[in-house]
């Protein structure tokens, strides 16, 4: 009896006991339960969805994880915001950056939010300096007299030994004043200055405003709302540890484009390398995955292949193939010789075919249109189409080009009851907006641009 009793007890133990590499495991997956967190991320409209990540994610792949989960189609400009509303100011963050650490810096009773969202101009400067850094503003040293090769201005950025130095003038908010001075600025790879005699360059008329090693650099929005900025060209230095707006070193600049080479310099500033190797890792994880990218491209449909390395055919078919499945039933969709139909459809099928479309964005307002394009990046080429306020009968295409936001009237005309757009007074004919997009992605015509990335909003 007692034998039994300790061969039932030795049975006992042994199923009780896990070997070695089971509570491995186990502890492992205990762990990384306590290690989720969950994070609540908004998009334009304001809509949410909570999701729970691990504590060391980064906000590329919270990007990627939206992308996966709302279908998109991953160009890279999908983007992460930090939006302090109680500051009124919001930045980018950085596709490498760890989003518990910015959450950490957050207080507990402030209204701050994570966006989701497009910035096509995150990186655009790596393609065109030019753009982002104006031949007044930059110079590299005295051994080029000043001059700028433009060439070499993204990798003297990159160069922890040289840095390019930005100047010119800005409008500061004085300490513990509402009133705002025109001051002239540096910024070297040592921090930002301003001079306080005119526009030397000299140590001893320098001071020194602030470094980034523990700070970032923010847009302000609505500057002249909140702070009685003379623009609302505004953006602020933050310190990591700062939570009030009287910390702030508020700035302002006469233009957009002003304001879009300091904002770009600070950030190249701080990150240097980090920001190319963010630029270029989605390439190279492209071409490490073994991905045969084939693209088909028709005026009425487009389809993606996504060829992987198990051979496995992935098809993301956007939303112009339900166009293009209407389109091919309608008898004509394609231009004549002199850019008119060559035979005509109802207009209720013209009409209903542009309301599938990602560009298109229904009654918007001229100030709205203009907010989206400003949030998802002011370079050329970036539009939206709306529904026009002061005549509910036409569309607008709101377009920007050289950091500007142009609105183009699109007039439907009738010729013998045959409805089409147009955008030049009928000279170039377009049977619904569909064609009309497409002809302007391919010919400048008009514009001062091609239409190049579309304003896209989803729903979380």
């Amino acid at each position: 009896e007692r034998e039994r009793e300790r061969e039932r007890e030795g049975r006992g133990r042994e199923i009780c006991c896990f070997p070695a590499d089971t509570r491995c495991a186990v502890d492992m997956v205990v762990n990384s339960m306590l290690l989720l967190q969950v994070i609540k991320v908004y998009n334009e409209d304001n809509t949410s969805r909570a999701v729970e990540v691990p504590s060391d994610i980064t906000a590329r792949d919270i990007c990627q994880l939206f992308v996966l989960k709302n279908h998109c189609i991953d160009d890279h400009s999908w983007t992460l915001f930090e939006h302090l509303s109680h500051l009124g100011i919001e930045r980018t963050i950085e596709d490498h950056e760890s989003v518990m650490e910015v959450l950490s810096g957050w207080g507990m009773d402030t209204d701050s939010r994570l966006y989701f969202r497009k910035n096509y101009a995150k990186y655009e400067f790596f393609r065109k300096p030019l753009d982002f850094f104006p031949d007044h503003m930059v110079s590299i040293s005295s051994e080029t007299n000043g001059m700028v090769d433009h060439s070499q201005l993204i990798q003297t950025f990159l160069n922890s030994s040289t840095c390019p130095e930005i100047h010119g003038h800005l409008h500061a908010k004085e300490q513990s004043r509402k009133s705002w001075k025109k001051f002239y600025f540096v910024l070297r790879r040592s921090g930002l200055y301003f001079s306080n005699k005119g526009t030397s360059k000299e140590p001893r008329h320098l001071q020194f405003i602030a470094d980034f090693s523990d700070s970032d650099v923010y847009t302000v929005l609505s500057a002249k709302k909140l702070h009685g900025a003379p623009t609302d060209y505004g953006l602020c230095v933050k310190s990591t540890k700062c939570s009030s707006a009287r910390d702030l070193k508020l700035l302002c600049a006469d233009d957009e484009q002003t304001r879009t080479c300091w904002i770009t310099a600070m950030r190249l500033l701080k990150y240097g390398m980090q920001l190319y190797q963010n630029f270029i890792q989605p390439h190279q994880k492209a071409e490490s995955y073994s991905y045969d990218l084939i693209t088909v491209v028709n005026t009425s449909l487009i389809i993606t292949f996504l060829e992987c390395k198990e051979n496995e055919i992935c098809i993301n078919i956007t939303s112009t193939v339900i166009v293009a499945v209407l389109s091919q039933r309608k008898s004509c969709h394609r231009l004549s010789g002199h850019g008119s139909p060559s035979t005509s459809q109802s207009s209720v099928s013209n009409i209903a075919l542009h309301l599938t479309q990602s560009w298109f964005h229904g009654k918007l307002s001229r100030d709205e249109a203009q907010r989206l394009i400003t949030q998802q990046g002011l370079i050329d080429g970036v539009f939206l189409l709306r529904d026009s306020q002061s005549n509910p009968k036409t569309f607008v295409l709101s377009l920007c080009h050289m950091q500007k936001i142009k609105h183009f009237q699109i007039l439907p005309m009738d010729d013998e009851g045959e409805v089409f757009y147009s955008l030049d007074d009928g000279h170039t004919r377009f049977t619904d907006l569909i064609q009309l997009v497409e002809f302007y992605q391919l010919n400048r015509g008009v514009l001062p641009c091609k239409l190049k990335h579309h304003c896209a909003r989803i729903t979380l």
